[in-house]
């Protein structure tokens, strides 16, 4: 349910008539169509349409407050349950065991686990264990970021980042939005609250050399090999290989396919995979299962990619999740339009993915650049 002030010009034009209204949802009519459902009361004030003189510029200004005030009363009512407009107690649910239901629904896929179990340790920290829902307010969510951008450390004990403050914030935010969505409270105070905006970071990534090198030289564990170079290959990310299921793989014709929902977005998505890639995943297809079976989101596994990666002779900081990026960029590279690129990494927006071009504009400025001077004598 949503509460505004509405305003209405008189019959002169020179002020506008409030009242307040309450959005209460859609339902539909007996033929089918769609009505709104609202409830408007007529208040007793007015505001000048074009305020001139002080006196009627400070009626403006009372007045404004005045009603506001009104509206947010009224929204305090339902979240009290004063109208019986939800059941009782629901506000009064524990907002931590709540966040932490959230967090371990992410637990079996890996998707963001994380950071939502980072931003559960860190709103225990901020406010205790016993918070229920209906003390999230404005000033709760406002001393959150507080605390992030002031008081919350790393594991090294080092503040946190600008992006890791945006990241963590968006997380509360996510979670009040589920329960407006599933009507425990009626608004989300956190979305009146501004968050710094995130710093572009350099996406590390391999190229195509070190995709071979890699290829080429031998890993502890082969299920991490394969995983990881499958990723190289699609840019498929962690979460949906480590639960990929042979029934998502399909023959077409000639060409081989994989149809799965995403982890992080849930949307439906398929990619059609190249014999290489399909080679990855073994040669013992089957009807249905783990594709890689025995591949684990664990500190040793990560000690082992590292390993493998020096191994071959690339001194760089790779995780996982770079497999993802070396995809992009070698698309880019090999000459893939990023509209297309868009869609195989499956972004909703093309702005996401314009960042890997940046990579690429920059590769050509270096190889402008790594012309000799000629002029000189």
């Amino acid at each position: 349910m949503k509460v505004h002030i509405r305003k209405r010009k008189n019959s002169k034009g020179d002020k506008f008539n409030l009242s307040l209204e309450v959005y209460k949802g859609y339902s539909k009519n007996n033929d089918g169509s769609i009505k709104a459902n609202r409830v408007t009361t007529k208040l007793d004030y007015y505001l000048y349409t074009d305020p001139k003189t002080p006196t009627q510029k400070t009626h403006n200004k009372e007045v404004e407050k005045l009603v506001d005030i009104i509206r947010a009363e009224k929204e305090k009512d339902f979240i009290n349950n004063k109208y019986g407009f939800k059941p009782q107690n629901k506000g009064k649910a524990n907002f931590i065991d709540y966040f932490r239901k959230l967090t371990n629904e992410r637990l079996a896929s890996k998707g963001n686990y994380g950071n939502w179990d980072s931003v559960l340790k860190h709103l225990i920290k901020y406010s205790g264990e016993n918070t229920s829902l209906e003390s999230i307010d404005l000033e709760y969510c406002e001393g959150f970021k507080k605390y992030l951008l002031e008081t919350a450390k790393t594991s090294s004990e080092k503040n946190l980042s600008l992006n890791s403050v945006t990241s963590y914030f968006c997380k509360l935010r996510a979670a009040l939005n589920t329960a407006v969505d599933e009507e425990l409270i009626v608004v989300n105070p956190s979305l009146k609250v501004s968050i710094p905006k995130e710093v572009e970071v350099k996406r590390e990534y391999l190229t195509v050399e070190e995709v071979k090198l890699l290829f080429n030289t031998e890993c502890r564990y082969d299920v991490l090999k394969r995983a990881f170079l499958f990723s190289c290959l699609t840019g498929l990310r962690w979460s949906d290989i480590n639960l990929l299921d042979w029934s998502e793989l399909k023959k077409e014709g000639e060409n081989w396919k994989i149809t799965f929902h995403q982890q992080k977005t849930k949307g439906l998505q398929y990619h059609y995979i190249n014999e290489q890639a399909k080679s990855l995943l073994g040669d013992d297809v089957q009807n249905s299962g783990r594709v890689f079976s025995g591949l684990r989101y664990s500190a040793y596994m990560n000690v082992a990619l590292s390993q493998w990666v020096l191994k071959a002779g690339i001194h760089k900081n790779i995780t996982f999740h770079c497999a993802r990026h070396t995809f992009a960029t070698m698309q880019l590279t090999l000459g893939t339009d990023l509209f297309t690129v868009s869609k195989l990494l499956g972004h909703s927006e093309i702005r996401t993915t314009q960042v890997y071009a940046k990579v690429i504009d920059q590769k050509k400025i270096d190889a402008a650049n790594i012309i000799p001077n000629f002029n000189i004598e």
